[in-house]
């Protein structure tokens, strides 16, 4: 029997699976540097017999197994955030700790700890039979700072394939998560005039123009739309920068950035223009509204530019890829399990957004630990997720015929 098979498999090598996770989670890898983990995955995948394994153009990781028509990919973005504070931290963020059988340390949960159960499920996956029709890759990217991207790359320039189904590892809890709401990032300038603080009445505060208009940004987060499943649209101003001659000065320039997540029944469109409502009629010439635009060059140098819009995206519960996920908790833990969705965003936002590739979501630990000092993941679920990666492609075959 496969599942009792798969489930000897992982038990044999759980050591290995816990220490290349400790070891991956050990190697900085904050503002897409994915170089250094991004060998230490590839020389994994190389030990298990990977057919393919290389870094494409942007500097992502990838191995591929299997020759077959249908094409899945197993999607794990193991870049991070940083750490902030330091002092926030028990314990180093990258050596960690383990107590109580949970790992500490950044990128745990968000996203590491679904690589390690990707590639031994994949090998264990393909040395069972369960790949047999399936090319599989495994796709180790960078997301945190333009999710999407790196998918988007995948299929328009390398390698220039378009997959049949794609699983995200974020944290789902070890439920199957079918969706999310989009988001769009904005930016909104006014321009003013400068004057000496002392004589401010010669001036034009641009600070001072756009106070309504963040006080309306405020008030506007209670009256959006909702969705059944995906829940509520939200906004929120994130960030500010200020232009000014000196901290005696008038300011001649201000802006803030703005997160605005989209849920079913809001367009991008409506959702820039209820910003522009907010600016009163005698201002409307002095703000601005952008949409931000994303063109930094990867640690390669390559550069691959991209609005920051990302569609919201939902699978229904029949879908089959849905229904394979559910199959595959069903015959390994003999449970049923809700599906779910995220409330972060994902790469989900290109691979099922953009590009209407059919995915879901599955991988250890829980999202309300990422980007916090008590980032974690119970290891016991990065093995158990191991399980799960091997057995899905064959359900998803039968699903799919």
């Amino acid at each position: 029997m496969k599942v009792q098979e798969i489930k000897n498999n992982v038990e044999k090598h759980r050591d290995e699976i816990i220490k290349f996770m400790r070891e991956i989670v050990a190697i900085p890898s904050m503002e897409g540097k994915l170089k250094d983990v991004g060998e230490r995955i590839g020389a994994e995948m190389s030990k298990l017999g990977f057919e393919e394994v290389r870094f494409d153009k942007m500097g992502n990781i990838m191995g591929r197994v299997g020759k077959g028509k249908r094409v899945l990919v197993y999607d794990s973005h193991v870049d991070t955030v940083g750490v902030g504070d330091p002092s926030t931290w028990g314990w180093d963020p990258f050596k960690g700790k383990v107590e109580n059988g949970i790992l500490y340390g950044r990128g745990a949960c968000d996203e590491k700890g679904s690589t390690p159960g990707m590639i031994y499920g994949l090998a264990f996956a393909r040395d069972l039979g369960l790949l047999d029709g399936t090319t599989a890759y495994y796709f180790g990217n960078m997301e945190e700072w333009c999710d999407g991207i790196a998918p988007n790359t995948f299929v328009e320039v390398d390698p220039k394939i378009k997959p049949d189904f794609v699983v995200i590892g974020e944290p789902t809890k070890m439920q199957v998560y079918r969706g999310h709401k989009g988001r769009v990032e904005l930016k909104v300038t006014a321009s003013g005039k400068s004057a000496h603080a002392a004589s401010h009445h010669l001036g034009d505060s641009a600070l001072y123009k756009m106070l309504s208009v963040i006080s309306g940004i405020r008030d506007l987060d209670a009256h959006l739309h909702t969705d059944p499943f995906l829940g509520k649209g939200t906004i929120m101003v994130t960030d500010t920068k200020i232009s000014t001659a000196s901290i005696n000065a008038v300011p001649d320039g201000f802006t803030i950035f703005i997160d605005r997540r989209v849920t079913f029944g809001e367009t991008k469109e409506e959702a820039i223009q209820q910003i522009k409502d907010l600016i009163p009629g005698y201002l409307r010439d002095q703000i601005r509204v952008e949409e931000l635009f994303y063109d930094d060059p990867s640690y390669t140098g390559f550069v691959f530019p991209v609005d920051k819009y990302y569609p919201a995206w939902a699978l229904e519960e029949s879908h089959p890829i849905v229904q394979a996920g559910q199959e595959t908790i069903r015959q390994l833990w003999n449970q049923t399990r809700p599906t779910g969705k995220w409330s972060f965003s994902t790469n989900g936002t290109y691979w099922a957004g953009k590009a209407k590739i059919p995915s879901i979501g599955f991988g250890p630990g829980d999202e309300e630990y990422a980007h916090t000092s008590m980032e974690q993941v119970p290891l016991d679920e990065v093995v158990a997720a191991t399980e799960f990666y091997a057995l899905f492609p064959g359900l998803l075959a039968e699903k799919t015929k």
